[in-house]
């Protein structure tokens, strides 16, 4: 089983409103906030890139963890804005951070990939092949967003969270699990060319906008708005437990009618549910750890409490755990 036993989080210092973001593209304040709970997002310096954010984060982690990075066996990075397409951002955060003693890899599953990353945590930990764990999501989507596109530019903000888990037989760590793909929506969300599909090389028989992200929106609301209530309800039986024992849950940032429609869903007060979309937007696989960071600073979140994350995106992807604080 494992222990939590530090958070951290990093924002960027620069905020870019709705008010400014009316100034961009063709839209307003009121429009963005309406739909998406969004008020102002952060956006990383030019000299910032994934890495930079993570190990912002991840040193925060390890002096509330009172542990040493030599401590630390194994990181795993939840991201789909790695700083180079090859090699993973995970080793290049294990140098910064002179990790010296611990292996690193990268998890992409977009927005699901820390709730991936801590499942991969958990099963590694809890055979034994590993003591101590480094968990970070960190995402730069300014930098793959098209400007132009309001639909997808209004969305998203840049950030990073880390949690550092070690093995502890005292706790019940995991308490159900839940995690499934639909590769039939691969389509909804993507970068459509610079893979091996549609490579660099070909470029000139692209439109420029192909080279950013793209999300069929309507979809993908639709996709998420029956999953994510479905997946919550299946954790809590799953584990043999009323939407009531739950402390605090934390869904994936990505839209407050979708958080809202949760709440419904369980008969629960929205109280129960950490959010900070408002602020910082939809931060991809940083949103979970940088909401619980948080939670956790603001004295929200104590041991022994039953937390439930989700996290949905990409892929299509999603799933999450309830497990033990």
């Amino acid at each position: 089983m494992i222990k939590v036993l530090g958070t951290g989080s990093y924002l960027p210092e620069k905020i870019l409103s709705n008010h400014e973001l009316s100034k961009m593209v063709d839209t307003t304040d009121e429009w963005i906030y309406k739909r998406t709970g969004i008020k102002e997002r952060r956006i990383a310096s030019d000299n910032e890139a994934t890495s930079d954010l993570a190990v912002k984060a991840a040193e925060k982690a390890l002096k509330n963890s009172n542990l040493k990075p030599k401590d630390i066996e194994l990181i795993i990075v939840g991201t789909s804005t790695p700083d180079y397409s090859i090699p993973a951002v995970a080793p290049i955060i294990q140098r910064k951070l002179k990790c010296s003693n611990a292996f690193a890899f990268d998890v992409n599953s977009v927005c699901t990939s820390f709730t991936v990353a801590f499942i991969n945590a958990y099963g590694l930990l809890s055979s034994g092949l590993y003591k101590n764990c480094l968990i970070i999501g960190s995402d730069t989507y300014s930098r793959i967003l098209n400007w132009r596109d309001r639909a997808t530019c209004v969305l998203f903000g840049d950030g990073a969270g880390a949690m550092v888990v070690t093995a502890d037989k005292t706790k019940r760590g995991v308490l159900s699990h839940s995690y499934y793909a639909d590769g039939h929506g691969a389509e909804y969300i993507m970068i459509p060319v610079g893979g091996s599909r549609n490579p660099l090389a070909n470029i000139d028989n692209y439109s420029k906008d192909d080279l950013f992200f793209k999300m069929e929106g309507k979809k993908v609301y639709e996709f998420t708005i029956s999953k994510v209530p479905d997946t919550a309800e299946i954790l809590i039986n799953k584990a043999n437990l009323k939407a009531t024992d739950i402390n605090w849950i934390v869904l994936h940032q990505a839209n407050l009618r979708i958080i809202e429609a949760v709440s419904k869903r369980l008969k629960l007060s929205k109280d129960k549910f950490i959010l900070n979309i408002d602020r910082v937007g939809n931060t991809s696989s940083a949103s979970i750890p940088i909401a619980i960071d948080e939670a956790v600073n603001n004295n929200l979140i104590k041991s022994n409490d039953l937390i439930m994350m989700i996290g949905f995106g990409g892929g299509l992807s999603w799933g999450g755990v309830i497990f033990e604080w």
